[in-house]
């Protein structure tokens, strides 16, 4: 789709990115670290960069209403496939830079490593401005490279990444933000290994991987927020 940016990760494996969902934070930290800011109960929510919808049945057990953006069509026939049973779930086809949603219908909205990474992302900030309604709040959460064996990866795979014009950026655009510790819990030494090799470069997941014992990683998250 037209203005998309690519994922390589859930794009290209979303088999894979199943399993790194389902082992990401099994506390529900990032979740509730939302509810607590904007409790999205009986809200309107959209998930920016939705997936394979993934997220979108967890928030539709309280939200009134969720509708899931995906620009990669693939990921909305699995996004749609999923929800087909939830009566309050929509799943449409559209980018951060032009959300398919009307001025001011939205109380809160979520994207997960999902496009807004500093920089560049201006558009997908000022169509959150358009679509959330007064009372409302916005979310990015995204990796801390800053912090932990998971940011010093993802740092090197991503080299040219600047983590201190990325945090200049934010603070200028007015957001706030909280650091989240998370972990990735998994079932199986395979399933953590394959999630490494589709996060990180070749050589930087092998090192990763030899530098992991057992089933599970500490993943330092940021959680980014504005109330409107």
């Amino acid at each position: 789709m037209k203005g998309a940016i690519p994922s390589p990760n859930i794009w290209n494996t979303p088999h894979i990115y199943e399993l790194e969902n389902r082992a990401v934070d099994p506390e529900g930290r990032a979740d509730a670290a939302m509810a607590a800011i904007r409790p999205w109960t009986g809200a309107t929510v959209l998930d920016v960069g939705c997936g394979t919808g993934y997220h979108l049945p967890a928030m539709s057990a309280t939200a009134a209403r969720v509708i899931g953006v995906e620009p990669h069509a693939d990921l909305v026939e699995l996004a749609a496939r999923r929800c087909r049973a939830l009566p309050n779930v929509e799943v449409r086809t559209g980018t951060a830079q032009a959300v398919p949603a009307p001025d001011a219908s939205v109380d809160v909205a979520v994207a997960r490593w999902a496009y807004f990474f500093g920089p560049g992302c201006e558009p997908g900030l000022a169509e959150l401005s358009r679509v959330v309604r007064h009372g409302g709040a916005a979310f990015v959460i995204d990796i801390d490279p800053a912090r932990g064996a998971f940011g010093r990866w993802f740092s090197q795979s991503v080299p040219a990444y600047s983590a201190k014009s990325v945090e200049a950026f934010w603070a200028r655009q007015g957001w706030s933000v909280q650091r989240l510790d998370l972990r990735m819990s998994f079932e199986r030494r395979a399933d953590l290994e394959a999630v490494l090799r589709i996060e990180f470069t070749p050589a930087v997941a092998e090192r990763a991987i030899a530098e992991t014992p057992g089933l599970e990683i500490p993943y330092p998250n940021l959680l980014r927020w504005k109330l409107f």
